[in-house]
């Protein structure tokens, strides 16, 4: 894959814009049922990152903000999935200091995300089970999680059209990407862009969750963003939650949409 950011569009420009921002995995294939769950509602962007080894988390805002006006696209919300909830941060942070040709955040969600990740070793631990698990047996939890997916997803055909392309981006070089995002994650601390931010806030969260604490998340973000908004968890939704539980999770993004755009009436 060439080292820069795809990105697609679905919708009318005429309708509110919600940009996804994906996970860890790093591409669209998991977000199918949530974008189908939204149809004909918002203009859906969604976009797969490069499997880079240099970029840091304000060269993935810049080369967002770059495919997004590059588009025509110059305001919207913003929907960071786990990983993806960092590259939120300094699109904000390019609102607080008002730059000219800066995209616009009308609002953003993090979706089992996390401003600074409350367990310092948590991406520590990942990176070293990844490194500890062999291409061998890394292929065969795919197999089980493909055929998990078969089965929990069995009335989205949306998703069971994308597992086999989840499965088949999943390379060496792939798995090298995601090392060097999590590591990115100990060097990225985008606490006081939170605690400044006047751009609305909300979360979303699956209730199992082993990966992100979303308690102690949400905890803070009451306590330090003004700007926080509230948020929603969903039962036997997991860290996924978008895919786990999508139609409950786009009536809850179309219902903060719509109710920022009656205030700002």
């Amino acid at each position: 894959m060439p080292e820069e950011l795809l990105m697609r569009v679905y919708g009318d420009a005429e309708l509110p814009t919600l940009i996804y921002m994906p996970g860890l995995h790093g591409d669209w294939t998991l977000v199918s049922s949530f974008r189908v769950a939204l149809a004909n509602r918002v203009r859906f962007v969604e976009m797969t990152y490069p499997r880079s080894l240099t970029w840091n988390i304000n060269y993935y805002g810049d080369a967002v903000q770059a495919a997004l006006l590059e588009r025509g696209i110059t305001h919207g919300w913003l929907l960071g999935e786990s990983f993806g909830s960092q590259l939120v941060w300094p699109l904000i942070e390019r609102n607080l200091e008002k730059r000219e040709k800066s995209f616009h955040v009308d609002g953003a969600i993090l979706a089992g995300g996390f401003v600074k990740h409350p367990w310092s070793w948590g991406p520590g631990v990942l990176r070293w089970i990844g490194r500890m698990t062999p291409m061998w047996l890394y292929q065969i939890e795919l197999k089980i999680y493909a055929w998990y997916s078969r089965f929990r997803h069995r009335q989205a055909p949306e998703v069971l059209d994308t597992i086999a392309e989840f499965v088949a981006r999943r390379t060496p070089q792939d798995r090298e990407a995601m090392q060097h995002r999590l590591m990115l994650l100990d060097e990225y601390d985008p606490r006081q862009i939170a605690i400044k931010t006047d751009v609305p806030m909300y979360y979303l969260a699956g209730s199992v969750d082993p990966l992100v604490p979303w308690p102690i998340v949400r905890r803070w973000m009451r306590k330090m963003c003004p700007s926080y908004r509230g948020g929603k968890t969903f039962w036997l939704a997991d860290h996924n939650v978008l895919a786990t539980s999508p139609r409950r999770a786009a009536e809850a993004v179309l219902g903060w949409m719509s109710e920022r755009r009656q205030a700002a009436a």
